[in-house]
């Protein structure tokens, strides 16, 4: 994929932006790599810019490593930045927000009560995904405006893949004993609050991003 791809000017669609968030997950795997990688190394910060294809100063050398070293940590964090006050009191108040909330709370009281469980990593995985399915929604609905559709999208898309990996991890701890099937109905009913919301969402956005683009919001 040309870099220049993302140089260009223009409204984009879900589909560029997930490019670009894709590409982003692996410039922050592979700089966090190279970091434990060389972390002792003399000439540490040489090298990973090398590496990253970074231009490299070395007058600057100190201010320059910190900026980026803070733009990759921003960027691995950036799903879970709520905007500013008015974007987060939105989200608060939404009904998707109250679901995504019983759902972490549900999976919370299940893991505290069977320490067993907690050692196992399928379990790990579930109430993993749980969470970032909601830190990407915060980035869908609360880091955007109504400018960036494309984006919103996307992030909705990761939302709902960690939503049905935290499916296959719950079907997986019932198959294996660790859950009854009565707690993975219970599990899946909240679950599929949160995705359902989710799948709706996408069909609004992507309605409104046809309304703007070709002008019909129709499927």
């Amino acid at each position: 994929m040309a870099k220049d791809e993302f140089e260009e000017p223009g409204m984009w669609d879900e589909y560029r932006w997930e490019r670009f968030l894709q590409q982003q997950d692996r410039n922050t795997e592979k700089y966090f790599t190279l970091l434990e990688k060389y972390m002792d190394h003399p000439d540490r910060d040489r090298i990973i810019a090398l590496e990253m294809g970074w231009e490299y100063f070395e007058e600057e050398e100190n201010s320059t490593w910190d900026e980026a070293a803070e733009v990759f940590c921003e960027l691995d964090e950036d799903e879970q930045s709520l905007g500013d006050d008015d974007e987060f009191d939105t989200f608060t108040g939404s009904p998707i927000y109250s679901d995504t909330l019983e759902l972490h709370s549900w999976v919370n009281k299940l893991l505290e009560k069977s320490p067993a469980l907690q050692e196992c990593p399928e379990a790990s995985r579930m109430a993993s995904c749980c969470s970032i399915c909601g830190a990407k929604l915060a980035a869908a609905l609360c880091g955007s405006d109504d400018s960036e559709l494309g984006m919103t999208i996307a992030y909705l898309k990761r939302a709902l893949k960690a939503a049905n990996d935290a499916l296959d991890a719950s079907n997986k701890l019932r198959i294996s004993g660790h859950l009854t099937r009565r707690q993975e109905t219970a599990f899946q009913k909240h679950l599929f609050q949160v995705r359902n919301r989710v799948v709706d969402l996408m069909s609004e956005y992507r309605s409104e991003w046809r309304r703007r683009v070709d002008g019909t919001g129709k499927d």
